[in-house]
């Protein structure tokens, strides 16, 4: 038999997957549910023999974990699994409201909306007050109405601090609660059960009170 004038194609060898595998030993599983200790040629001839791959699915194990399946469609397990977890990955920005010292309840109402909605998408939020000309003779106003702003977005979003200024700006920056400390804080204690009279307190002599 004459050689062939091209050369044979070169089998990729994948990492973790039959001859890539590097550990001398796996725990190999096989579709009959059967789990052995066992060399890994072995356990790749095994495999081989069923028409499937022994594939490393627990490296970090001692010995490793491989399990018998079809690489293909072991891929595409993979594939669906980072597809899903990328839908579910959520990147948090910072989504920024401008105010002025004398904004009017319509424009502050119609950005307090805005903000909550921001909140509840996972997102943080900075309000700023910007300060024009003699405005910066103000700044207890905007102060002030960055106050208003936090104190009504308490059942969204919690400060990052006191608001600070910047220039001609003051800012505060606002993040969401995480739902478990939401439902945390409106749960009310003694739910479900009997509610107990607190004893009486003594009043406080006069004489021993605490003075401010």
């Amino acid at each position: 038999m004459f050689p062939s004038r091209y050369p044979r194609p070169r089998i990729k060898v994948r990492d973790n997957v039959n001859e890539g595998i590097r550990a001398r030993e796996v725990r190999a599983v096989f579709p009959d549910g059967s789990v052995q200790i066992m060399a890994t040629h072995d356990a790749i001839r095994r495999a081989q023999e069923l028409g499937l791959d022994l594939i490393v699915v627990s490296p970090t194990a001692e010995p490793p974990v491989a399990k018998a399946m079809d690489y293909g469609q072991w891929q595409y397990e993979q594939k669906k699994k980072q597809q899903e977890a990328k839908k579910k990955q959520h990147v948090i920005q910072v989504k920024e409201l401008k105010f002025r010292p004398n904004t009017d309840d319509h424009d502050y109402d119609f950005k307090l909306n805005h903000a909550m909605r921001f909140l509840a998408e996972g997102n943080r939020v900075k309000a700023v007050v910007q300060f024009r000309g003699r405005e910066i003779a103000h700044t207890e106003l905007g102060r002030k109405l960055l106050l208003r702003f936090a104190k009504d977005l308490i059942e969204h979003g919690a400060s990052e601090g006191l608001p600070k200024l910047e220039g001609r700006n003051a800012h505060v920056i606002i993040s969401p609660i995480k739902k478990d400390a939401v439902k945390e804080k409106a749960k009310k204690p003694g739910d479900g059960q009997p509610v107990q009279a607190r004893p009486a307190t003594a009043a406080i002599p006069a004489d021993k009170a605490v003075k401010m």
